[in-house]
């Protein structure tokens, strides 16, 4: 039976784990020996008011079942207070978990700008500045697991949700650069796009999908990534109700222009570059393009 996977002497913040997948989280944290920093605003899904209930009632439970863990009621936006918590408190943070978000679904004929401002804030410039406060202690320990919570309409689109949508793939792009500045500290980021019911997706989800898609089952996987013995690195994984998968880029073979060209020269090849029956690839970084570029160029010399 394999060894189980422990948190002993780590920390761990948890942002938006009042309630759904970030208390699930907190509590296994917390269950295996993590010290963790229960972070909730107590806001509407949109937002707005505040109440320190929340995070109170699930450190209380966090302790009563032995564990160890004390409340924080910033605004992820104020991430750096968040993180002063946890050194103050433990003296160290190993884990991040961004979880942090509201709703403000509107089409956008009639989004505003603070619509659009609001959810930005709170779940991409939150998660950056949270990670940009942690990053000079992870870095200096030469350890740390952060993992970014993405979504389904992040990875592609969803009806009245542009703001939402370009938060959450926003925070992919982060979790890419992280994943390679970070690498050699032995700091490693990684994205889920999960599907859990919670009060975020009380008005999209039937009776039977909450039943099935409970945050548990994507604790797990959260779990793994926030592990010392986990090594993904840049990973974008999809779960929901027991499902993992990996996503990643696929780019197919394409077409090149040697020398000049026009816009009749693309509409000509357009079938052929958007063709993803030939020899595709896996791009991970400019360079990848760059390398398929040249050797176009190298092909297309005349042979003497």
């Amino acid at each position: 039976m394999a060894l189980k996977l422990r948190f002993d002497n780590r920390v761990a913040i948890v942002t938006g784990a009042g309630g759904g997948l970030g208390r699930a989280y907190a509590l296994e944290l917390a269950k295996r020996g993590a010290k963790v920093v229960v972070n909730d605003l107590g806001v509407s899904r949109t937002g707005e008011g505040a109440s320190s209930k929340a995070a109170d009632l699930l450190v209380e439970e966090i302790k009563s079942n032995g564990g160890v863990a004390i409340p924080n009621y910033d605004s992820v936006e104020q991430g750096h207070k968040i993180i002063e918590a946890a050194i103050k408190a433990f003296g160290r943070i190993d884990i991040i978990i961004n979880n942090a978000g509201i709703l403000r679904d509107v089409s956008v004929q009639k989004m505003t700008e603070k619509d659009w401002d609001m959810v930005i804030a709170v779940h991409l410039k939150g998660a950056f500045i949270l990670v940009k406060a942690a990053w000079k202690y992870m870095r200096e320990q030469k350890y740390g697991r952060i993992i970014n919570t993405s979504s389904s309409s992040g990875l592609y689109g969803n009806f009245g949700q542009a703001n939402y949508s370009t938060a959450k793939l926003g925070l992919h792009g982060l979790t890419q650069t992280l994943a390679k500045e970070g690498d050699k500290y032995n700091i490693k980021c990684n994205t889920i796009a999960p599907s859990a019911a919670s009060r975020m997706t009380q008005d999209i989800f039937t009776p039977d999908l909450h039943e099935l898609l409970v945050p548990e089952k994507v604790v797990p996987l959260v779990t793994y990534l926030a592990h010392e013995n986990c090594n993904e690195n840049g990973g974008l994984y999809e779960v929901a109700g027991g499902y993992i998968g990996k996503l990643r880029w696929q780019r197919s073979q394409g077409v090149f222009y040697p020398g000049t060209f026009t816009a009749e020269d693309v509409k000509a090849k357009w079938n052929e570059a958007g063709n993803f029956d030939g020899n595709n690839d896996y791009p991970s970084a400019l360079t990848d393009t760059l390398q398929k570029v040249m050797k176009f160029i190298e092909i297309s010399k005349p042979k003497l």
